[in-house]
């Protein structure tokens, strides 16, 4: 991690939002969307010394953490979100906290770069060669790189680039259209020759955008033209579905860029994914292979390397798919903060406080069964990490400003020394919360009920979110 921040403490700005928000035209709603898992912001660096959220945070949460953690003096800054729903835009109307964190002299991590975050803090000039570069678009160069490789479609040209010199990668066939007309046939055609798909979003995140596409689904739908009528608008990427399964089908491997270009490996780490949708990973001693590790690793460097001599520098990762054979298919490139950068995170904080490499689990959107205020959700979480201590596992909550949402779920991360004890401790929480669901269900009231003067209300019953 000395590469990232030095090894210095570091101000993190959860800007999830206006990230994702800069590939949909500014959208608030995409903006606001982002707000819950902002709160990863705690975990983008191992030792915060301001955190700045777009929502509102409790206590508890950030001193639970500073116990186990040993954070020291963390500033928490909640709530600061502009109309749009943006950070950044909440930021500009705090002028002293602005001053504050100017004054710190502490790195500024940010979930990713931005137009807006880009020009927050940055110094009067731009300094030569450091990737901050301004060019005619008024962008960064580091931005611009980064605007143009979350690009689906550059992705995958780089990957075809750099996969001759890679044995164990093998690229997936992609082609991009741009009309629901040219989709459509292209869907068909692929339906008559029995194959499955994938279609992309040519921006997305976490999976979102991205549907696994079967000759049935075509079928069930009334015909690829009828199912092209769902997807969004705008160019789309039909990719060759990559058939494989097993407990390594989807790897990641994260990396970071340091100022001076040099491209630093982090860490490989194998990511739970729900149809498309990213839930978590599991990063650690032997959780993956050697073999496969290294195809992932030397790949990702190559993609690390190309960023960099474009002026890239930052987190990133490469995502893969495995297949049959145990090649490994690239399917997208971050650049930016990612979900399995907080489980490094967490992991190379308890190494230093307690020795040795911790295995580190994230569940990032676990059904919490019934809407909870601060307090009971306190007492819930509480509960949970006394049994989970008991099987010689630290729980740490991750996400959590989700408890009270219609569909209310939280996120946490799980640190142990063996599989075992992380497998253990996940199906604790999980019965936890699917207790906590069906006590509300039984009685019909949700948390929120007498001990608030709230209306009694039936809680839903908690549902996982598929893309």
């Amino acid at each position: 991690m000395t590469a990232w921040t030095g090894g210095a403490p570091a101000v993190h700005i959860g800007n999830v939002g206006d990230f994702n928000a800069q590939f949909a035209d500014g959208s608030p709603a995409v903006r606001r969307a982002g707000g819950h898992y902002a709160c990863l912001a705690a975990f983008y660096s191992p030792d915060p010394r301001i955190l700045v959220l777009p929502r509102q945070v409790d206590d508890f949460w950030v001193r639970e953490l500073s116990r186990v953690l040993e954070w020291q003096d963390i500033a928490v800054y909640g709530a600061v979100a502009g109309e749009d729903g943006g950070v950044v835009e909440g930021l500009r109307s705090r002028p002293a906290l602005l001053e504050r964190i100017r004054r710190s002299g502490l790195p500024v991590i940010t979930w990713g770069r931005t137009p807006e975050s880009e020009g927050l803090l940055a110094p009067p000039e731009p300094t030569a060669g450091s990737g901050s570069d301004v060019g005619p678009d008024g962008l960064g160069q580091a931005l611009r790189v980064t605007r143009r490789y979350e690009s689906k479609a550059a992705a995958h040209r780089l990957f075809r680039t750099l996969a001759p010199a890679h044995p164990g990668i093998v690229v997936p066939a992609q082609e991009r259209l741009t009309s629901r007309r040219e989709t459509a046939r292209a869907l068909a055609a692929r339906a008559a020759a029995g194959a499955t798909v994938v279609v992309k979003a040519e921006y997305g995140v976490g999976g979102y955008g991205t549907t696994v596409v079967t000759p049935s689904q075509i079928a069930e739908a009334g015909g690829a033209r009828a199912l092209a009528k769902r997807l969004a608008r705008g160019a789309v990427l039909i990719e060759e579905y990559v058939h494989g399964s097993g407990p390594l089908r989807n790897l990641t491997f994260d990396a970071v860029v340091d100022d001076k270009g040099a491209v630093h490996p982090v860490g490989v780490g194998v990511m739970d994914i729900d149809g498309t949708s990213y839930q978590g990973v599991t990063v650690g001693p032997g959780t993956v292979p050697d073999a496969p590790a290294g195809v992932a690793e030397r790949f990702a460097a190559a993609v690390g390397g190309a960023l960099a001599a474009e002026g890239y520098r930052g987190w990133y990762d490469v995502d893969f798919v495995m297949d049959r054979a145990g090649r490994l298919a690239p399917v997208e490139i971050n650049l930016r903060l990612t979900g399995p950068a907080v489980a490094f995170m967490i992991q190379a904080r308890l190494a230093r406080l307690q020795g040795g490499l911790p295995l580190v689990r994230t569940l990032d959107r676990l059904p919490l069964g019934a809407r909870l205020p601060a307090a009971a959700l306190a007492d819930h979480l509480g509960e949970a990490s006394l049994r989970c201590r008991s099987l010689g596992v630290t729980l740490l909550t991750t996400v959590v400003t989700a408890a009270f949402e219609p569909d209310p779920y939280v996120g946490v991360a799980l640190a142990a020394r063996t599989s075992g004890a992380l497998d253990a401790a996940e199906a604790v929480v999980r019965s936890a919360n699917e207790a906590l669901g069906r006590m509300f269900l039984e009685t019909g009231v949700s948390a929120s009920g007498p001990s608030s003067g709230a209306s009694p209300r039936r809680t839903r019953r908690p549902r996982r979110r598929r893309s």
